[in-house]
């Protein structure tokens, strides 16, 4: 059993009861004694309050107000709610939309200081337009590589390299700088410094193709690009 997994299962009978011992949670999980402290220690890292009791019984006890969602979330799993709701809002009329919103900001309001900090400068390069002029129908597929490509370059700040074909059906190969991340429902699109012709572009992510890495990396400033390139987008503001 990996250690997250470990994790998740000692939190959920921490949830279930508020009487166990280090001994009995070892035997649960056929762990030794030590191996349940330490990863005591990890949930309290994570934000969760758990109180234990020295002597023979070694009392652990979690306290159920600290049980909030922000700390069994990772960084990019608060961004991908944060997308959603960007996604949700760019659509007229979307049912639950508001609700969302204030689910958000609850979430984002417990989050530890340096996670907030954190995840205002990430979102702080993505960018909200109006919807797109084109239907889902209209929109090409996108090629199975690029999602994981796109985030590490995004999150990494590296540049990516890959084959394009614009508008007019004319191909290239790029090697740019991925700044922001702009959706247009139900369209998304990578904001990029592109040093070959020295300009800001955007590039629709189904026209994408043979993404790859690169090694050189770059200083993100998203600002800078998203005036010229597409005035309507506005960044998703941390509530």
């Amino acid at each position: 059993m990996n250690t997250q997994i470990r994790s998740d299962e000692l939190l959920q009978r921490l949830r279930r009861r508020a009487d166990w011992t280090v001994g009995e949670l070892a035997d649960e999980l056929s762990v030794t004694r030590r191996t349940i402290l330490r990863d005591l220690n990890g949930l309290r890292d994570r934000g969760f309050h758990i109180t234990s009791m020295t002597g023979p019984g070694g009392g652990v006890h979690l306290e159920p107000t600290s049980v909030i969602v922000t700390s069994q979330l990772d960084g990019d799993e608060v961004v991908a709610l944060i997308l959603s709701v960007a996604l949700a809002q760019a659509s007229p009329l979307m049912p639950f939309a508001a609700g969302a919103e204030r689910a958000l900001a609850k979430i984002e309001a417990s989050l530890p200081s340096q996670r907030t900090a954190d995840l205002q400068r990430f979102m702080q390069r993505v960018f909200v337009g109006d919807p797109a002029a084109v239907t889902p129908i209209d929109l090409g597929p996108i090629d199975d590589a690029l999602v994981a490509a796109f985030e590490r370059a995004f999150t990494e700040q590296r540049l990516l390299r890959f084959d394009y074909t614009n508008a007019n059906g004319r191909k290239s190969h790029r090697t740019v700088e991925p700044h922001g991340l702009l959706v247009r429902a139900p369209a998304w699109y990578i904001i990029a410094w592109d040093p070959k012709p020295d300009s800001a572009r955007l590039f629709r992510a189904d026209r994408i193709g043979n993404p790859k890495l690169d090694e050189a990396s770059f200083v993100p400033r998203p600002h800078e690009l998203v005036t010229g390139v597409c005035p309507d987008a506005r960044p998703r503001p941390s509530t």
